[in-house]
């Protein structure tokens, strides 16, 4: 595109009425695909006067009258009044993408999952106005948008609106023109082209009007008849010497002509890319639906039914293809015609035809039944006969059929009377209701007259439909219409025609033509159109052979291509899943490493588009060799996540991966490629990506080895890149060195907001230099550092930088021999700091005297939420000062104190603590000897305590007599959840004392009670005391299948290693099906 300015910050269908099937599509296309356009009408006389007449401009009654005849032509509907807000917030893009430029527009859908990812948008008032105040207006707009997504709408909004003085409020004069107005003319001038639309400005055109400024808008460049040519075209300058259309057009975007008027062109993606991206200055593009957009749509075209209405939309929504394609305005308002008629027509019909559609054949065929059905009703029959039917649905494929196929091949969208004559439809054919739901008819500013199809899509159905039935009497190639060919007999081969042909066509414009075309050889399909269009059974002696025909297709090695893709949707449309099929068991069943055959890449390739988990999470660890990651990577731009842990990659692959990354097609957000073989050198081809990168928000780097060098090329990309928000670097051996480098990123990055640097060998020095960057660093919210060797010194430097840091949250420091006086410092800087919510010290050298450093600081801090103290060296003493401390904290909510030399003192001390605390929800005393008195404390707190919710005891010493004041406590506590004494000796007493509490305890969600020495009879006191209160989800007993399926609340209790036996284990586990039919049990 030109030069960028500096950025800164109801269409709906209408009620489906009692109108006629004709007449619903008719406003499908006006209201939503807008290729009504400004001239969907011939031109009326003014028969009333706008509603609020506007003063002429400039006293200029000349451009009074134009306005007045503007509002004629576009009407006076609701719809123009207040267009919808995705037509009144475009999306700013940077220019077309390869995907935009190559393939079809329902593939440009399916492969962005119908989301769009430009984040700006500018509002349709502001449309040509500076970005900011340094830039001047953009000369040359382009607003594209898929067939179907309200183009035309758009305009038509846009004139009506200007016209009532509401919008462009800076132009005195817009001109208003579509392609097909323009198709009419052989030749034209500058100023006859000004003259057609705006005849008030004489002879002399725009120079005679002295206006100040001029927008001239041309709508729909994909129906140009010929090419616009830039590289060819002679330079004209006079705006009287009549040239081809085209070249004109071509001389106006280059400012040859008129090189002060503002020109805005929409079209289709595929068609903007003939005009140069230098001669642009700005893009914009047409959203389509969000979920509450096609729920809405839905639901207005049945407003008098909302029944129907939302079995309709459970239908789109039960099948992702369909679903996606809704995005589209016009093909949802299709779709839900289609969908509507088959609900009215369920009485009366064979079971087998009321399938709702899976497919876009089968879609498309509801539609053709709605369009006969439509037909007979005109004539007053209220059933109309097979015969009547086949007779009129094979006639007008036959017709219109020949033009839509030949209108396809040549991408000629647009018919006149002339093209109509060639091909030898009769005029007389297109007044029928039938063809009314199918070609719609249109006058331009000339007074011709144009026929187009009702979307795109059904001009593909209806070519496909008739070279289905050409092909079996055809002796030529049906693709060299008047052309020489040797010649081809049978379907199979015509067929084979086809699918070569579409394999060929570089831009995809044959792609949906081969689904029809495959589709219309289904079961279903078959059922639905026989009698009308197909002959009952005929699909049976083609269907395998062509399902063949169609994996041969697929036999090429090298990048899997949207032709390769599209063959998988033929598969799917002709019902032959197979493949698909078996490919999605290798994902599931982690198998697909022995899947490498270019048939197999390609089905993969489709899932990771079509399949609602993979759209979610494209997860491929264990499956793919640099050879398949190379052939899908065409693919993997539009997958939103990615993980590619474990496959052995290599420096060589992520080369590939960074020219992925680097695409302007690329929405990769989340990628994972932990545990491979990553050295610096795939460090840097991933930084380079980076550098141009505007989708990845997560890269997952853990388990590689990318040193210092690798650290750095990431350290420097992160300095300019602007949307990586999480990065994993750990167990990569950066060292200091590689510390120092993420310091100064971090010093001038600000957007990471996690950042993993985990066992890394940093050192205390790398640490300082770590902690420098976070007194400057205000994004970082969490730092995982733990492994790392900083000792004292580097907790030192990092206290430091918390008493001036304000922005991190969680502080990861396991296993770094700090020390008390390392800790002494942390716990100074966290007396002020305020932002720190979780901080974790495991596995440290902490003893009772740094504990106390601890107790003070958790008096004095009121934001942090969690504390892991685990594997320390506190014992009764240090323990006993954090239980003083959480006294009176009210903010700590958990604490963990596994594995510190803690016993029953200390456990006491803990019990008074939450007696008083309302805060701490989660306690960790595990593998700490706090022995049945301990435990006793425990339990008499959480008579009085309402908040903790977690209570870990495993491996405790704790006996029979613990168990049993648990018990007690159980009885009366209403708020704790999980319970874990796994790995004591509560025995059968125990059991029973537990069981006991359980028959009146309604809060306890999780219990475990493994290796206890429960025996058989403690097991059966727990297993019958359930009855009542849970339900059984899941049981996992030793020797047997387990049996699943889990509803979301449920009561979970382990009893495995408690010397039950296999025979006592099915015993129990009757006993839990008879009493708790939601409880999940393991044993």
């Amino acid at each position: 595109m030109r030069k960028q300015e500096v950025r800164t910050g109801g269409e709906v269908g209408q009620g489906h009425g009692a109108g006629s099937p004709a007449e619903q599509v008719k406003a499908l296309v006006d209201l939503l695909a807008g290729k009504g356009g400004q001239g969907s009408q011939a031109p009326q006389p003014p028969n009333r006067t706008p509603e609020s007449p506007l003063k002429p401009h400039g006293n200029d009654l000349r451009i009074q009258r134009h306005r007045e005849a503007l509002l004629n032509r576009t009407g006076g509907g609701p719809e123009l009044g207040s267009p919808s807000p995705r037509l009144t917030s475009l999306l700013l893009v940077e220019g077309l993408t390869d995907l935009q430029l190559r393939e079809h527009d329902f593939t440009q859908v399916e492969a962005t999952r119908g989301g769009w990812c430009s984040s700006r948008t500018i509002t349709l008032d502001r449309l040509f106005l500076p970005l900011s105040r340094v830039s001047i207006p953009p000369r040359i707009s382009i607003t594209i948008g898929v067939a179907g997504v309200g183009k035309t709408t758009l305009v038509r909004n846009f004139i009506h609106l200007w016209a009532r003085g509401q919008v462009g409020k800076d132009f005195s004069l817009v001109l208003p023109l579509t392609f097909r107005d323009l198709n009419t003319h052989e030749k034209l001038s500058a100023d006859r082209l000004v003259c057609s639309v705006f005849p008030h400005a004489g002879e002399t055109g725009l120079a005679s009007a002295a206006l100040t400024k001029v927008l001239l808008v041309l709508d729909g460049l994909d129906e140009c008849k010929t090419p616009l040519d830039f590289s060819n075209t002679v330079a004209c300058t006079d705006p009287r010497k009549e040239i081809q259309v085209d070249h004109l057009i071509t001389n106006i975007i280059r400012g040859n002509l008129f090189p002060e008027v503002s020109v805005w062109v929409t079209s289709r993606p595929s068609a903007a890319g003939q005009i140069p991206g230098g001669l642009v200055d700005r893009m914009t593009e047409i959203r389509g639906f969000n979920k509450e957009e096609i729920k809405m749509c839905l639901e207005q075209m049945f407003p008098e039914d909302p029944v129907l209405s939302g079995w309709v939309l459970s239908q789109v929504q039960a099948d992702r293809a369909l679903y996606l394609m809704c995005t589209v305005p016009a093909f949802c308002r299709l779709a839900g015609l289609a969908l509507g008629h088959l609900h009215r027509s369920r009485l009366g019909l064979p079971d087998a035809e009321l399938w709702p559609p899976r497919t876009l054949c089968e879609l498309y065929s509801w539609y053709f039944r709605m369009a006969l059905g439509g037909e007979a009703q005109e004539k007053g029959k209220a059933s109309p006969r097979i015969e009547q039917l086949a007779q009129g649905g094979r006639k007008v494929v036959g017709t219109l059929g020949r033009l839509a196929f030949h209108g396809l091949v040549r991408k000629k969208y647009v018919f006149y009377e002339p093209d109509l004559k060639v091909f030898g439809v009769d005029l007389a054919l297109l007044q029928t209701a039938l063809c009314g739901c199918l070609l719609q008819r249109e006058e331009t500013l000339a007074s011709s007259v144009t026929y187009y199809f009702t979307h795109l899509s059904l001009q593909e159905f209806v070519a496909a439909a008739y070279y289905y039935s050409a092909s079996r009497r055809a002796i030529f190639d049906l693709f060299t219409e008047g052309g020489m060919s040797w010649p081809r007999l049978g379907f199979l081969t015509h067929f084979r025609s086809a699918a070569q042909r579409a394999m060929q066509v570089e831009d995809g414009r044959l792609d949906v033509f081969l689904r029809f075309l495959s589709g219309l050889l289904s079961p279903r399909v078959n059922a639905l159109l026989a009698g009308s269009l197909l002959t009952q059974g005929e699909h049976q002696g083609y269907r395998a052979q062509v399902a063949e025909l169609l994996q041969g297709c697929l036999r090429s090695d090298g990048a899997v291509c949207a032709r390769a893709v599209n063959v998988l949707h033929c598969l799917h449309e002709l019902q032959h899943t197979e493949l698909t099929r078996s490919v999605e068991e290798a994902v599931e069943s982690g198998a697909l490493a022995r899947l490498t055959s270019p048939p197999h890449r390609a089905a993969l390739a489709y899932l990771l588009q079509m399949s609602d988990v993979r759209a979610q999470e494209a997860s491929l660890p264990l499956c793919l060799s640099q050879g398949v990651l190379q052939s899908l990577l065409p693919q993997l731009l539009h997958c939103r996540s990615l993980r590619l842990d474990t496959n052995q990659f290599k420096d060589p692959v992520m080369e590939l991966l960074g020219s992925v990354l680097s695409g302007k097609d690329c929405r990769i957000q989340r990628i994972s490629l932990g545990e491979n073989q990553i050295s610096n050198k795939g460090a840097k081809a991933l930084a380079r990506s980076l550098l141009v990168n505007r989708s990845l928000t997560t890269l997952d780097l853990r388990s590689n080895s990318i040193g210092p060098q690798g650290a750095k090329a990431l350290a420097d990309a992160l300095k300019i890149n602007r949307t990586l928000s999480s990065l994993s670097l750990q167990s990569n051996m950066i060292r200091d060195d590689g510390a120092r480098f993420m310091a100064e990123a971090l010093a001038a990055n600000r957007t990471l907001s996690v950042l993993h640097l985990q066992k890394n060998t940093i050192g205390p020095v790398g640490t300082r230099r770590m902690a420098d960057a976070l007194k400057q660093n205000r994004s970082l919210k969490e730092l995982m550092f733990s492994s790392n060797s900083i000792g004292d010194g580097g907790a030192k430097a990092l206290a430091e930088a918390l008493k001036v840091n304000q922005g991190l949250e969680s502080l990861d420091l396991q296993s770094n021999s700090i020390s008390d006086s390392g800790v002494a410092a942390l716990m100074g800087a966290l007396c002020a700091n305020q932002t720190l919510l979780s901080l974790n010290l495991r596995e440290n050298s902490i003893s009772s005297e740094g504990a106390q450093d601890l107790a003070r600081a958790l008096c004095a801090n009121s934001t942090l939420k969690s504390l892991d103290l685990t594997a320390n060296l506190l014992h009764d003493q240090g323990a006993q000062a954090i239980a003083v401390a959480v006294r009176e904290n009210r903010a700590l909510t958990a604490l963990h104190l596994q594995w510190n030399f803690i016993q029953a003192s200390a456990a006491k001390a803990l019990g008074q603590a939450l007696q008083l605390n309302t805060s701490l929800t989660s306690l960790d005393l595990q593998e700490n000897a706090i022995g049945d008195e301990g435990a006793s404390a425990v339990a008499s707190a959480l008579k009085a305590n309402t908040a903790l919710t977690a209570l870990y005891l495993q491996v405790a010493s704790i006996g029979a007599l613990g168990a049993q004041a648990l018990g007690e406590a159980l009885a009366v506590n209403r708020t704790l959840e999980i319970l874990d004494l796994r790995g004591n000796a509560i025995g059968v007493a125990g059991a029973k004392a537990l069981a006991n509490a359980l028959k009146v305890n309604s809060s306890l969600r999780r219990l475990n009670l493994q290796e206890n020495s429960l025996g058989m009879d403690g097991a059966i006191c727990v297993a019958t005391a359930l009855s009542g209160n849970h339900g059984l989800q899941h049981i996992k007993p030793p020797a047997l299948r387990p049996v699943s399926q889990a509803p979301s609340k449920s009561f979970s209790s382990s009893l495995q290693g408690n010397h039950i036996g296999e025979s006592g284990a099915r015993m129990i586990t009757e006993a839990i099906k008879t009493n708790a039919p939601s409880c999940t049990v393991e044993m």
